[in-house]
């Protein structure tokens, strides 16, 4: 084999070898490869005038201070929960924060087991068998669901089938999945803030592949039919999809017990707090779809060793232990394109969200199996309160929906739903516009310290 001397290891073709290609695509240069508009074309000047470090600094400054100070009320897939001190200090340690990727499992033993750990709190709370550590985001997860839906043997059709209200970013995510596999996406009706259940029924055929349903939806309300919705999509032999977070969870019914074969949704509410457009997806689903589950799975060792029980007993089986009688973790399942052959990998994605994962289970593991379920407990109390307070304002009626609600719930406004947002804004706070005359409002235990001055606010402008 003759040894190449031409290029370097990173860029290894030289002048000729791209001439050559030029040529082979019809270009005469490789600028001329990319339409980059001339208004953002780097001409070789930055045009930024030398400053010092100290006056960088203070125009910075001054261009942060003429940010709004908004106490936002706002949710629709974005929580922001209080995060403990301790979080930032584990997930801040050297070792996490200087990981990637876990390839090298003799090194990242206790990275790899928060993730193993974190993946175990996904099938406690969900009740499935499998969860991978983590994905993009909330869309990008259901995305792979729908993806999921054409791999698996037991669905047939294409016809991806999702509640009228879903979030508009979210289902255009999922449209962008759709593409490539020809899936259709539609819509079924919802009713008061939940499915509606005969609309559903009358949407479903052969054709389904998959249906997906929120809980909380994204109107906040707590959806009260996912066993109709389960016995329905089994009854069309359609992969049932839930959507939900870990809070949530923690509270609500276990997907598996309705029916769902996937699980996805939100982590970040766990770990994270406000991030603006970060997220990381869950993604849990049954056994049986092991082998289609997108991402990688974090696992520990099956060598085992025998165990002496306390009265003097002993088994042939024993807790997993690697060759020095330690638990070992690894990444026993990686199916990206980037890890197997490209035809057989299930999804593309880059890279997972780590270290949220971990900054996610070290929240968990510090507020406990009790702490989760009061972080949960008060989301529907505090959405409860406050919906109660503002439907005593003249000019609000709170909820709109007749339903339990958890964290958010929608308000019908005498006035423009815009106008009300805008002198609320004026008045330091931020709230959603979904309607002509209605807003959305989310409340958790990081605004909560704000609710009274906040309905004084509504007070005033409603």
């Amino acid at each position: 084999m003759t040894r190449r001397t031409r290029g370097s290891p990173y860029a290894p073709q030289d002048a000729a070898d791209t001439e050559a290609m030029l040529a082979a695509v019809g270009a005469d240069s490789e600028e001329d490869l990319f339409d980059i508009p001339e208004s953002v074309r780097f001409d070789g000047e930055f045009g930024i005038e030398a400053r010092s470090e100290r006056t960088v600094r203070r125009q910075t400054e001054r261009t942060l201070g003429r940010n709004d100070d908004l106490t936002e009320f706002m949710g629709r897939g974005h929580y922001d929960h209080y995060v403990p001190a301790l979080v930032d200090d584990l997930a801040s340690r050297q070792e996490f924060l200087t990981s990637y990727t876990q390839y090298q499992p003799e090194v990242a033993q206790g990275f790899l087991q928060a993730l193993f750990e974190y993946q175990s709190m996904l099938v406690e709370l969900t009740g499935l068998d499998v969860a991978n550590c983590s994905m993009y985001d909330a869309a990008s997860a259901l995305g792979e669901a729908a993806t999921l839906s054409q791999r698996v043997r037991s669905v047939s059709g294409d016809r991806v089938l999702v509640p009228d209200q879903l979030r508009e970013g979210k289902r255009a995510v999922l449209e962008q999945y759709a593409d490539g596999p020809d899936l259709s996406v539609e819509t079924y009706p919802t009713e008061d803030g939940n499915v509606d259940v005969d609309g559903l029924a009358d949407a479903l055929d052969d054709e389904a592949a998959m249906v997906y349903a929120e809980n909380p939806t994204v109107s906040g309300a707590i959806e009260e039919s996912l066993g109709a919705v389960g016995d329905l999509a089994d009854g069309h032999d359609a992969l049932f999809v839930l959507g939900s977070d870990p809070v949530a969870l923690a509270l609500l019914e276990r997907p598996a017990d309705v029916g769902a074969d996937v699980v996805v949704g939100e982590a970040s509410s766990l770990g994270i707090g406000t991030a603006y457009g970060m997220g990381m997806g869950i993604f849990a689903t049954r056994e049986e779809y092991l082998r289609q589950v997108p991402g990688r799975l974090v696992g520990v060792s099956e060598e085992r060793v025998p165990r002496s029980g306390t009265d003097g007993s002993s088994g042939e089986r024993g807790d997993p232990r690697d060759a020095t009688g330690r638990r070992a973790f690894t990444l026993t399942l990686q199916t990206r394109e980037q890890h197997i052959r490209k035809e057989r990998a299930t999804s593309n994605i880059c890279t997972n969200q780590a270290l949220l994962a971990l900054r996610a289970a070290i929240h968990a593991a510090t507020l406990g199996p009790d702490g989760l379920v009061d972080l949960a407990e008060d989301c529907v109390r505090l959405a409860e309160d406050l919906a109660a307070r503002l439907d005593d304002v003249s000019g609000i009626a709170a909820p709109v929906h007749d339903r339990y609600h958890f964290r958010e719930f929608q308000a019908r406004t005498d006035q423009p739903a815009s106008a009300v947002a805008s002198d609320l804004e004026a008045e330091g706070f931020a709230v959603h516009v979904v309607g002509d005359h209605r807003v959305q409002v989310c409340v958790t235990d990081a605004n909560e310290p704000a609710i009274d001055r906040f309905v004084e606010a509504v007070e005033e402008v409603a």
